[in-house]
């Protein structure tokens, strides 16, 4: 080495190794993409429509725990799908809303008789399509991706008719997002893939789906 001549950054593969510094600060920007929590997103969601539609006297979480965690997992496939964390988290983030805001309106009683029995069949619905995509997880060969999008389009069609006017055109416009990405037949022919990580995101969301059935919260 020439007199005078700074040492230069070990290069490999043509890229200079990072410095400590900077590797400190990429784990960081990882570790907080991954902390994106379904139930906290509720909880968020719940604060600011309860100043609007309820009483403090309603205050609950509207996500519990089983089903938090199936969000969680179809926040990371959709994610995985989309790549795009932007995208999954607005999906998530509609769903959730339009839960919360759900949830807050059955506890006000501000649903009528049919209004209610759209809802009821909206929850059958939900539990058959939870018991297929159970279903089609465990048992190999069954996956039909036109079975579970037709069931999804349905349910998207009775909760439209069930919170009618209760609900603005931007939250019927979440109700159209959440369902047409979850129905969106090459994301379901990926979940069901035999690749990973979607394996282990399927095997998850399953197992969440199956406790939600067992306590009857779907």
């Amino acid at each position: 080495m020439e007199t005078g001549t700074k040492p230069q950054p070990h290069k490999h593969l043509g890229c200079a190794f990072p410095t400590r510094q900077a590797w400190w600060s990429g784990m960081l920007v990882v570790g907080r993409m991954d902390t994106f929590s379904t139930k906290s997103l509720a909880l968020q969601a719940q604060k600011k429509l309860l100043g609007k539609m309820a009483s403090k006297a309603t205050v609950a979480v509207f996500i519990d725990d089983a089903s938090g965690e199936v969000l969680d997992e179809l926040y990371r496939a959709t994610k995985e799908f989309t790549r795009s964390r932007k995208e999954a988290q607005r999906m998530v983030k509609n769903l959730v809303k339009v839960a919360v805001k759900l949830g807050v309106l059955l506890r006000g009683g501000q649903l009528g008789g049919e209004e209610l029995a759209l809802l009821q069949r909206f929850r059958q619905g939900a539990r058959r399509l939870a018991m297929t995509a159970v279903s089609f997880h465990q048992v190999d060969f069954t996956f039909d991706r036109r079975v579970l999008a037709a069931g999804l389009h349905e349910c998207r069609d009775l909760l439209h008719q069930a919170v009618g006017a209760h609900l603005t055109a931007k939250s019927h416009g979440r109700i159209n997002h959440v369902f047409g990405h979850l129905a969106d037949c090459d994301f379901l022919a990926a979940l069901y893939g035999p690749t990973e990580p979607y394996r282990s995101h399927l095997r998850r969301i399953c197992e969440g789906l199956t406790r939600m059935l067992d306590e009857d919260s779907i």
